[in-house]
């Protein structure tokens, strides 16, 4: 799957990697739900990191379609709030 990070580009992520990138994305809705800031931002940056580490970057000048879109690491609370589906920012 094409994963874009807002302002910095695309990455290819096997599937397999969705379960653990899940469980991020849940503790992020929670601290959402609960607005819980200071969570919602090391949660945040920790799921760009693990897409980050899992992922291998494409070049520059490809133009892949993504199959999903994260938020730049300084993402808002409600930035993020607004991009949310039911499941989270990470479908499943």
């Amino acid at each position: 799957m094409i994963v874009r990070i807002m302002g910095e580009g695309q990455v290819k992520l096997a599937d397999s990697h969705f379960a653990e990138l899940n469980k991020l994305d849940d503790e992020l809705l929670e601290e959402m739900e609960g607005g819980d800031s200071v969570g919602f931002r090391q949660t945040l940056h920790a799921l760009l990191d693990k897409v980050r580490e899992l992922g291998d970057p494409l070049p520059d000048d490809a133009l892949e379609p993504s199959e999903l879109i994260l938020p730049s690491p300084d993402a808002t609370l409600d930035e993020v709030r607004n991009m949310l589906s039911d499941d989270g920012l990470i479908p499943g």
